[in-house]
């Protein structure tokens, strides 16, 4: 028993040495880890408060650099201020321009159609110009030959005016040659009709010649029946187509040969009208032609008319 109890109690030492040796070495890791805690608690201190510093300094530029930034907000936000009222401003201006652009665009749309209707009237106008310009220009060639043809006609009829002249100088002294002096032919008139009794001048119109005159206090010793011969020569002398009656004439002593386009017996009288009416055989060219009446001791009238 009291063997078990010595045994009990030695085991009960070496258990409590066995304690107080783990307690030891517990308390020396403790310790050992403390120290090194501490020293690595100072180190970080140290390194903390240099950090701190270092915190500091960087508070300390923040806050200058907070002081700046809000100074320059305050000189942005001036500015942005003021570049509101600009933008408004800008945006006021640029819907007045808007508006007058679009007034201008409307004006100019309005005077641009204008312009295309005055452009369309112009280009019409100068189409009726043309066509006027043309119209003159051949009216002016039309005159043109007509004035050359005028010329010409103004040539002929100068010449057919010294032949008339002549014809005139030859038919007055031919009167006075061949005329008594106590009977002849006064109020001696010449017609030329077209194919309807209308007088013309027309050479290819005509189509009869009419002949009218009157004898007035024929003596006593010329009464009686005698013949006539109408004549009709152009202003060379030579008889027109149908002068086919052959006569003669008794003036002064003096035979004339004729060549008549007509020719009747008539019972003179001591006053009174006579006529010839004569249809043309064929188309008088233009020109100037001489009619006269003769009996069987002279002639009695002659006169003359143009054609053309």
């Amino acid at each position: 028993m009291e063997n078990n109890q010595n045994n009990t109690a030695k085991r009960s030492l070496i258990i409590l040495a066995i304690l107080l040796g783990l307690g030891t070495i517990g308390v020396g890791i403790w310790g050992f880890s403390q120290k090194k805690a501490a020293t690595e608690l100072q180190s970080t201190n140290q390194a903390m408060k240099a950090e701190l510093g270092g915190l500091a300094d960087l508070k300390t530029e923040l806050a200058r650099q907070v002081d700046s930034l809000e100074n320059d907000y305050q000189t942005l936000a001036g500015e942005n201020q003021n570049l509101q009222g600009s933008l408004a401003d800008a945006q006021s201006a640029l819907s007045r321009k808007d508006a007058e652009i679009k007034a201008t665009k409307t004006n100019r749309l309005s005077e641009v159609n204008g312009l295309k209707g005055e452009i369309q009237q112009l280009l019409a106008e100068k189409a009726n110009l043309e066509t006027v310009i043309n119209d003159l220009q051949e009216e002016n060639q039309v005159l043109k030959e007509r004035t050359g043809q005028l010329e010409r006609d103004l040539t002929v009829v100068r010449t057919e005016n010294t032949s008339l002249g002549n014809l005139n100088k030859t038919m007055q002294s031919e009167l006075k040659r061949l005329t008594l002096a106590n009977f002849k032919a006064s109020g001696f008139q010449v017609e030329v009709e077209a194919r309807k009794p209308k007088a013309t001048a027309s050479s290819g119109k005509a189509r009869r010649v009419k002949v009218s005159f009157d004898l007035i206090e024929v003596p006593q010793e010329y009464q009686g029946l005698r013949p006539l011969y109408l004549v009709i020569t152009n202003d060379k002398g030579v008889p027109i187509q149908g002068s086919g009656i052959q006569a003669k004439a008794v003036v002064n002593g003096s035979t004339m040969d004729l060549l008549a386009v007509k020719a009747k017996d008539v019972n003179i009288t001591a006053t009174q009208r006579l006529s010839f009416s004569h249809e043309l055989e064929e188309k008088l060219r233009d020109g100037v032609y001489l009619v006269s009446v003769f009996t069987d001791i002279g002639m009695l009238g002659a006169s003359s008319f143009r054609l053309q």
